[in-house]
């Protein structure tokens, strides 16, 4: 059955900010195990939505007693494919990671949606959500339930790091970006990625 993971939490921080946290958010004291992040593909589409596909790579230590039960050879990295869908009019971001290698071990698919906060337009809300399987014959349980526990792990991380960068956004951005104005910088900063594509083919999944 896998193991399901849910969290709804509020950020002190307006939306616009967030969303810049988000792509500044690494590298970060609190995300050491996040080693490369990379753009394979952005689009502005007529609609106004940002398109986005990134590959990150990250570190993989198993814990000690799957060390003594799957190969010493076995990649310490994993690759993490991350699918985004910003909309500037609704003010959301929707994100989908899943892992590329190491499936039949674990399997960790998330989806989050940043949102603006209605009832307090200076917040957003965040929610979170995964999905933890392993296909390890004898071994499925104890694998969901160890890569459970990583992950919540690792999510109090990730908070911390986007908490570090949004941090450094406000204290380095002009006047204008500290409030939350409907027209505000941030809605506009997708524009600079409206250069061509950097990949010729359009990927076939977005969250």
């Amino acid at each position: 059955m896998g193991r399901y993971f849910y969290s709804e939490v509020h950020i002190n921080s307006p939306w616009h900010q967030v969303l810049a946290a988000f792509w500044q958010r690494y590298p970060n004291p609190y995300s050491t195990h996040v080693l490369t992040e990379d753009v394979l593909y952005r689009e502005v589409t007529p609609s106004n939505l940002l398109l986005s596909r990134r590959l990150l790579t990250k570190t993989n230590r198993l814990p000690g007693w799957a060390e003594c039960i799957f190969p010493t050879h076995m990649a310490r990295a994993v690759y993490i494919l991350e699918d985004s869908i910003v909309d500037p009019e609704a003010n959301t971001l929707i994100t989908k990671t899943w892992n590329l290698n190491h499936g039949t071990l674990m399997t960790v698919v998330e989806r989050c949606m940043f949102e603006k906060d209605h009832s307090q337009p200076a917040w957003t809300k965040l929610k979170r959500e995964a999905w933890i399987s392993s296909s390890v014959y004898g071994l499925a349980w104890p694998i969901q339930e160890f890569g459970l526990a990583r992950f919540k792990s690792n999510q109090a991380k990730a908070m911390r790091g986007l908490d570090y960068a949004l941090t450094r956004i406000q204290t380095e951005a002009p006047p204008h970006l500290h409030d939350d104005q409907g027209e505000s910088a941030e809605k506009q900063k997708p524009s600079p990625t409206q250069a061509p594509p950097t990949s010729a083919q359009k990927p076939s999944q977005f969250v």
